[in-house]
């Protein structure tokens, strides 16, 4: 039986090459998805590498029943990741019951500046998307480590969150998600900002469909989705939604789509913020976030969003949080 590890040359079958660090639930779904959409070959990387060789192996036995033709390959080597198109980052401790996104930034910043110091070395030509909570401070340690050119460097943020809230919409008004489009921008989780005025179904304004007090209630349930899934499942949080969004950004890249995402990017002179990491609208095509698409923010939108860079400034400069 056939285990694939450590391949270390892509085999011209005309794929592009994503590498995964971290081969947990979040790591393994996306490259599952990946596999589907048959965007890429996969290298799930893993410092204990039977974890990834056994995931690895379990993708790849589903490939007779759902015809995928990409490979999904194992590595405990980090010489697996050079020429890697993308290199998805979702290593580190998750979020248990009761526990903010901020409380794992302790935990999780050692290693994310270790990836970043080797992948600024080994990959600087690669696109790099950060999924380790929490994701805008540790994009933004990310930034700072690696030197990588901030549109090569994206954070899963309000890509997430608004697939969140397009789903609630669509579940609300009884209507396809397809026709549903939704921006979220700035902090990831509770302090993230909705313009409504941006939300519609097939183009017509979501506030001549709901109440306005509807789509508040729609817009926090989709801030506490994450504390709610990790309520529920007791021992781990979200990964089913994250592994989708990650694989619809890594797609827009590899297949140069020119999507227009919510993602995480270190921000300079934005909004009138710099050094901190937020979701704003950008372009996503071969050569990651190629342009921004600012939308146009209220004087309070503006508060809320600067308010939040300077508290997150403040937590990374610290070293700590609340």
């Amino acid at each position: 039986m056939a285990v694939y590890h450590n391949r270390k040359e892509d085999e011209g079958n005309g794929m592009e090459k994503v590498t995964i660090i971290g081969s947990g639930n979040v790591g393994a779904n996306t490259a599952f998805f990946l596999a589907e959409t048959g965007v890429a070959d996969v290298i799930l990387y893993d410092i204990q590498g039977t974890t990834a060789t056994g995931k690895a192996l379990d993708i790849m036995e589903a490939a007779p029943i759902r015809t995928y033709r990409s490979k999904i390959e194992s590595s405990d080597s980090w010489e697996s990741v050079e020429g890697s198109r993308v290199v998805l980052v979702a290593a580190g401790a998750v979020r248990k019951p009761g526990m903010k996104r901020e409380a794992l930034f302790d935990q999780n910043v050692k290693t994310i500046r270790e990836i970043a110091g080797f992948l600024s070395r080994h990959v600087p030509e690669s696109s790099v998307i950060i999924m380790t909570e929490p994701v805008d401070m540790l994009t933004a340690v990310f930034a700072t480590v690696s030197g990588m050119p901030r549109a090569k460097l994206l954070g899963l943020g309000s890509l997430l969150d608004s697939t969140r809230l397009r789903y609630a919409i669509a579940r609300d008004l009884g209507v396809s998600v397809e026709n549903v489009s939704a921006m979220v921008i700035g902090q990831h989780g509770e302090h993230m900002i909705v313009p409504a005025r941006y939300c519609s179904v097939s183009g017509i304004p979501i506030l001549s469909l709901m109440l306005p007090e509807q789509f508040e209630s729609l817009v926090d349930e989709t801030r506490r989705a994450g504390d709610f899934i990790v309520e529920m499942a007791k021992r781990s949080s979200a990964y089913y939604a994250p592994s989708a969004a990650a694989a619809e950004l890594i797609d827009a890249i590899c297949r140069d789509l020119k999507r227009v995402l919510p993602v995480s990017m270190l921000l300079d002179g934005e909004f009138g913020i710099e050094g901190v990491a937020l979701s704003v609208p950008a372009v996503i095509g071969k050569n990651g976030a190629e342009r921004l698409t600012l939308p146009k923010l209220t004087a309070e939108e503006l508060d809320q969003i600067r308010s939040s860079a300077r508290e997150m400034k403040k937590k990374i400069a610290e070293g700590r949080h609340e």
